[in-house]
């Protein structure tokens, strides 16, 4: 007797239905899957039959072959065993249910629990898109899979529980998200943790106002690492379509918690610098995301920059322009978004006393310079603002003066990001960071003596196209935050500061 069952496959963030045909006849009693099953689908046969058998049900003794359509493209991942199990039970006529609205996921242990899978969430969202009325998943899968309207999300704990439901003879009600949103935006760090650095301070506020890149530069124990883990309690606030965005691709990644549903605090990933290539662009024999995908809508930290291997570096040139990633592979090509900010930390040398005020270097020039160069011109260009970051004064440590908290910041730049939203509501980019320059000349407008500023900077400093487009957007960041509709010269004057680094360290 021949059935079919649907579930789900995934290329990248793209889910794609599967149709399980199941057949079982009379002959010699064999086993077959086919539809380019990898070495997990495949050993699904063993766990299906020991599930059915531990669990008190009947394994057929003829002939049974499994056909996962489309057959040409190769399903990967153990999350066909429930579906496969329920096709051969309908099939064997130990069960008589129509599945033709709902959809199956999930991997089974030998004695017929049901486990939870990765990227089960965009897989449920596909489900309600092609218009399945009901989902049943793991049951540690449901919180995360309830966060989808318009389809019934069945968290399923064992096979047992399932087929007594789909009989008639047990209740098995739908997981309903109550809040479908938790935006509750906790962290454990604040702004207000930092003692002095307002000169610091102040260059984040303008990079998580305009969605800039930074690059943090100074002296062991400045407090570089410690502004940068707090820069995501000033960004914006995740929406929900954001959130979705991120939950998805961590979905994927398996990183998502049972108890919650989504992530509501934007990502802050910060890989050590032994990273490889695949770990920070994405990879593996099934293409998974790497560190660049995973802090997609927050924040990539690269603390010691340039003992990051050159290749490790150079991969973040496109990602940082394109907000995308492209990962190809011999038999398949896969894109994961990576809307982020940078945020880079590094000494000045390797003793890292370079330009200290107090303490003496160590390092002759050109071992200064060698250990400058590991970090290239291209990348440095699209690392927008450079910041220096001095030691911390004693006064600044003891002073009872209380500082400004990471809430009090984030309403200014939740603001400067609704100007900008507002400007840029007919295009696909919603910050300063991400304007083409096409459309430089129509929303950068300077003054007569922010154009005179301007020129005498690039003459003097040699800028290069690009770095005159950071500054560029960099004045409109600190305009709108002024509440400016035009670039000042003051504007225009503080950008240039953030964008000198590279001529005090970098002489080359």
């Amino acid at each position: 007797m021949l059935c079919k069952i649907s579930s789900m496959g995934l290329v990248g963030l793209s889910a794609y239905i599967i149709t399980i045909e199941v057949d079982v006849s009379v002959g010699m009693p064999t086993f077959e899957l086919v539809g380019l099953p990898d070495a997990a689908v495949k050993e699904s046969r063993e766990r299906v039959r020991a599930s059915l058998k531990n669990c008190g049900f009947d394994f057929p003794t003829g002939r049974i072959i499994i056909n996962l359509a489309p057959a040409d493209i190769k399903k990967v991942g153990p999350l066909y065993d429930l579906p496969i199990l329920l096709g051969i039970m309908r099939s064997s006529g130990q069960i008589n249910v129509n599945f033709e609205n709902s959809c199956f996921f999930g991997e089974l242990s030998l004695g017929g629990d049901v486990r939870r899978c990765s990227g089960i969430l965009p897989m449920v969202i596909k489900s309600q898109k092609m218009g399945f009325e009901n989902v049943f998943v793991p049951a540690d899968n449901a919180y995360e899979a309830s966060v989808v309207k318009g389809i019934n999300v069945f968290g399923v704990k064992n096979i047992s529980e399932l087929v007594r439901f789909l009989k008639g003879e047990d209740c098995l009600s739908p997981m309903v998200c109550e809040d479908r949103y938790f935006n509750c935006g906790k962290f454990d760090v604040d702004f207000s943790d930092v003692k002095g650095q307002k000169f610091a301070k102040r260059a984040l506020e303008i990079a998580a106002a305009g969605g800039h890149n930074v690059l943090l530069i100074g002296p062991p124990g400045a407090g570089k690492s410690m502004l940068a883990k707090r820069l995501p309690t000033i960004l914006p606030k995740l929406s929900f379509e954001e959130a979705i965005e991120v939950t998805n691709v961590h979905s994927i990644a398996g990183k998502i918690s049972g108890k919650k549903p989504l992530i509501t605090t934007r990502p802050f990933r910060a890989p050590h610098h032994t990273i490889s290539t695949a770990g920070l662009s994405g990879g593996g024999t099934n293409v998974k995301p790497g560190e660049i995908s995973m802090a997609h809508n927050g924040v990539l930290f690269l603390d010691e920059l340039p003992e990051f291997k050159r290749d490790v570096k150079e991969i973040l040139r496109q990602p940082i322009e394109d907000e995308s990633i492209t990962i190809t592979r011999a038999a398949v090509s896969v894109t994961y978004p990576c809307s982020i900010m940078v945020v880079a930390a590094m000494n000045p040398c390797p003793c890292g006393y370079f330009g200290h005020p107090s303490r003496e270097c160590s390092c002759s020039y050109f071992k200064v310079d060698q250990y400058l160069s590991k970090v290239s011109g291209p990348l440095l260009d699209r690392l927008d603002i450079h910041i220096d970051v001095a030691p911390v004064k004693f006064n600044d440590l003891t002073v009872e003066q209380k500082e400004e908290t990471s809430e009090q910041i984030r309403i200014r730049v939740e603001k400067a990001r609704q100007i900008q939203r507002e400007r840029y509501k007919n295009h696909k980019f919603f910050s300063n960071a991400r304007l083409p320059s096409s459309q430089l000349r129509k929303y950068c407008v300077l003054t007569d003596s922010a154009k005179t500023m301007m020129k005498n900077a690039f003459d003097r400093m040699g800028l290069s196209a690009r770095a005159y487009d950071g500054i560029l957007k960099i004045a409109r960041t600190i305009a709108d935050l002024d509440n400016h509709r035009n670039i000042e010269s003051n504007h225009v004057a503080e950008a240039i500061q953030y964008r000198s680094m590279d001529r005090k360290y970098w002489r080359h």
